[in-house]
Parts: structure tokens; sequence; C-alpha cells
């Protein structure tokens, strides 16, 4: 009997292994098939399941009050997604967005860094010599964390308070998944999952959460293409940046009446050319260490709705603005203690600020670029947030601009964005620089949070190494090229 059974036992599994290489062979002839009929054959079944779900609809239901809203989303629909306005729609969406940021952010970040540096600057440094706090401590605490948690709050609050309740508006109206859409085939002709255009819209916003939605793709494949090519998208952290950069350098081309709309554009040039970039490292991917085909999948489009202003005004202030400022604020602190102390320690007559710039500046004007540029993308790994801050307080460390010594590090009297400008044009930046930078700030590495967000996502050094070192390579090389082209045509 148990011979009978051991038998019995083995044909069984030797049955079951049989039935599932068969069932193996015939799901990969299924899907050798499903490919060589062409990729529109998903978006072909699926549209006709809803063609026939729409006819019998029709034939069984009716419809009270629904029927004319429904018309008017698919009239807006036939516009907004159509192969000819779709993306014209979308680019002056965009920059209609960061005009009114441009427009609206220069007055009161003027205001706020009159009361935070100008006025309560000194009322600290008062209040520090009146206790006879020691001179490094007073620098330390007061020219090292309150300025640069100062000029953070400054540059980044009015531009975040404006462009995060536009940018949710559109988000609230149903306008992004119109975007999404959009994108599919764009990304699909790319070797990628259509619903990668959904998180790369999320990295507009964040780009650890953006590499958090990528689980909603499936394969694993597609799922590693989106996490990596996320930091294309231009977070909330590096918008300040971009249009800073743009009034200073783009904007000064061009009448003041017009400085505004030409910055605009500027910005939305190299947010699509992140959406250009991420496209191409898509499909070099997928065609060789990530090599297959893009799935398909389906996207319902959700009914347009009428704005609700107090949430969109909460959810942009307070889950968006005031948390990511509050991030921001709390990676400045350390990072001006580290700016002071890199300006004021010093090795002979040099600190060690001077040193690393004076050491990679050969290095750096390769690329257009200088060596207070790097050393500011270094102490801003923690967050993008703080790169302009480090930037402007490395700079007046060197220049002594703004009537502050050279080696101090400290930041006055900075009322407007032509302030701004004097101090960046006194380190001997130009238009290259103010390009290159832009370039650089959608080419570099990811800040601190998306790298861990990254290793927790994949499990895997080598892909977080990937994810970290692709841009940045990717960064040198465009601004190589860019200052090269420069300097054989412009000079």
């Amino acid at each position: 009997m148990p011979v009978i059974q051991l038998f019995n036992s083995k044909f069984s599994k030797a049955m079951n292994d049989t039935h599932l290489k068969e069932r193996e062979n015939i799901l990969s002839e299924a899907n050798k098939a499903r490919w060589d009929l062409g990729i529109d054959l998903h978006d072909t079944v699926i549209e006709s399941i809803y063609e026939d779900a729409s006819r019998i609809a029709r034939k069984a239901v009716k419809q009270k009050g629904e029927k004319a809203a429904y018309a008017l989303d698919l009239r807006i629909d036939k516009i907004v997604t159509s192969r000819w306005l779709g993306f014209p729609i979308m680019f002056l969406l965009l920059a209609l967005v960061f005009w009114l940021t441009v427009t609206g952010a220069n007055y009161p970040s003027g205001l706020l860094a009159s009361f935070l540096i100008d006025y309560m600057h000194p009322i600290l440094k008062g209040a520090a010599a009146s206790i006879h706090m020691p001179w490094w401590l007073d620098g330390v605490l007061i020219d090292g964390a309150y300025l640069a948690m100062a000029w953070v709050i400054a540059v980044m609050l009015p531009p975040m308070a404006i462009f995060f309740p536009l940018f949710t508006l559109l988000e609230d109206l149903g306008y992004l998944p119109r975007v999404a859409f959009n994108m599919d085939s764009l990304f699909r002709k790319a070797g990628a999952h259509g619903k990668q255009a959904l998180t790369m819209s999320m990295g507009f916003g964040c780009n650890a959460a953006g590499v958090i939605a990528a689980r909603v793709i499936d394969s694993p494949r597609e799922r590693l293409i989106a996490i990596i090519t996320n930091n294309f998208s231009l977070c909330n952290g590096r918008w300040p940046t971009q249009i800073l950069i743009a009034s200073i350098f783009i904007g000064g081309l061009v009448p003041a009446q017009l400085a505004s709309v030409v910055s605009a554009g500027a910005v939305v040039g190299i947010a699509v050319l992140g959406i250009f970039f991420s496209l191409v490292v898509s499909w070099g991917l997928s065609k060789s260490v990530l090599r297959g085909e893009a799935s398909a999948f389906s996207l319902e489009l959700p009914p347009y709705r009428p704005p609700r202003i107090w949430q969109t005004l909460y959810t942009s202030l307070i889950d968006r603005t005031i948390i990511v400022l509050w991030r921001a604020v709390i990676f400045a602190v350390p990072a001006g203690i580290v700016i002071w102390l890199v300006a004021n320690v010093h090795i002979g007559e040099l600190s060690l600020a001077e040193y690393f710039i004076q050491w990679s500046n050969p290095f750096a004007f390769v690329f257009g670029l200088n060596g207070v540029i790097l050393l500011a993308y270094i102490i801003a790994i923690p967050a993008n947030e703080i790169v302009i801050p480090t930037i402007l307080m490395l700079t007046v460390l060197i220049t002594g601009a703004n009537g502050v010594g050279a080696g101090t590090g400290v930041i006055f009297e900075l009322n407007s964005v032509g302030d701004t400008a004097n101090i960046l044009h006194a380190g001997g930046w130009t238009l290259l620089t103010g390009l290159n930078l832009m370039l650089f700030s959608l080419l570099h590495n990811p800040c601190s949070t998306t790298i861990y967000t990254i290793f927790k996502e994949t499990r895997s050094v080598k892909w977080t190494v990937v994810s970290t070192f692709l841009p940045i390579v990717l960064g040198f090389m465009v601004c190589f090229f860019t200052t090269q082209i420069w300097y054989l045509f412009f000079v």
C-alpha cells in the first residue's frame, strides 16, 4: 500500500509539473502574440467594452440632470486631451501658474527679508552682545542658524504660497489626470508604463512622494524605471531656485514689462526639459539594463468638479506649504551652522570654504559653474530648499558683497531680486552661470529624503546608487555641452 501511494504521489507531481510547463508555454505564446498584434490591442479592447457598456446604458437607464454635465465633460475633454491642443493648453496653463508665481512673489519676499534680516538680525546681535555671548556662539546661532532659517523663509514662503494653491486648484478641478492622459502615449513609446505620468506629476510636488506613488505600477521593471527617472520632475524645493534665477538672468534680458512673462516661460522650458530627459532615460533603460515591453493600462478620467476654495487653501497652505517650509527650516538650521563654520574656521589665511571653492573652481568653470555652486549643493544634500540661501551666504563670504567684509558669510539689506542679483554679479556670475545653475538644479542628485525613500522602495543599494548618480552625470554632461556651445557661438 505505501508503494502504491508513493507511486501515485510521484505520478501526480509529474502531471502537475507537466501542466505547469504547458501553462507557462501557453502564457509565453499568448504574450508574444499580444505584442505581435500591436501596442494598441489593449486600448482597442477596452474601448469596445466601454462602447458596449455605454450603448446598453443608453437603452436601459434614464438620467435626470446628469446628462448635460456629462456631455459638458466630454466636450471639454475633446479639447484638453486632443492631439493638437492638449499639449499647448498644458504648457500655457503651466506658464500662467509660473507667471503668477513670479509676479506675485517678489514684493512679499522683500518684505520678509526686510523684517527677518534687516530688522530682527541687529536686534538679536544686540541682545547677544548685552549678555556677553561668546563671539563664536553668537556667530553659530545668529549669523549661521538664524540667517539661514530667515533666508529660507524669505525666499521660499511667498512663491510656495502662490504656486501650491494654484497647482492644487488644477488638481482639485480634475485637470492633472488629463495631463497624465496626454503623456501616456509618450511614456509607452519610451518603453515605460503609462502610469509613470502620474508619478511624474506627483514628483512636481515632492520626488519622495513620486517614488512612493510608483507603487501603482504593477510591473517591477517599469516601477523601477519610474523610480529612477522621478528626479527629473522639478520638486517643490527646486521651484524657488528656478524662479529666482530665471527672474534675475532671463527676465533681465528683456524690458521690465516683459520680464515676468519671459521668466515664467524659462521655468516652463526647464520643466518641459525635465519631462524630455525622463522620456529619454526611460527609453534608454527599457532598451538596455531594464529591457522589456511597456504594459498597457486603463485610466478612468474623473469628472470635472467646481473649485472648493477653502479646502484648496487648506490643502495647499497647511498640508503642503507649511509642512514643506517646516522641513526646509529644520534642514536650514544645521546647514547654516555648517556654512558659518566653514566660513570662519581657518587654516592659515583661508577658511575651509575658501579652500574648497578655490580648489574646485577650475573644475567647475569647465561646466559653466563655480566652486560656490558645488559647495552649496554638497551642503544642501539634506534639502534642495536651502540651495539659494547657501549660495548667497557663500558668495558674500568670498566677495564681501553688500558692504560686508569677506570671511563673515553674513547677508544684509536684500530687499528685492535686484539686491540678490547684485550679490551674484559681484561673485562673477553671468548669464551662462545662471543658465547652467537652472540646468544643474534640474539634473543633480535627489535630496537625502528621496534617496532614503528610493532605498526603502527598491531594497537595492545598486539601484539607489544609480538613481542618485545618474542625474549628476547627466547634469555635468549637459552643463559641459551648454558651456562649449556658448563659448563657440557667443564669445
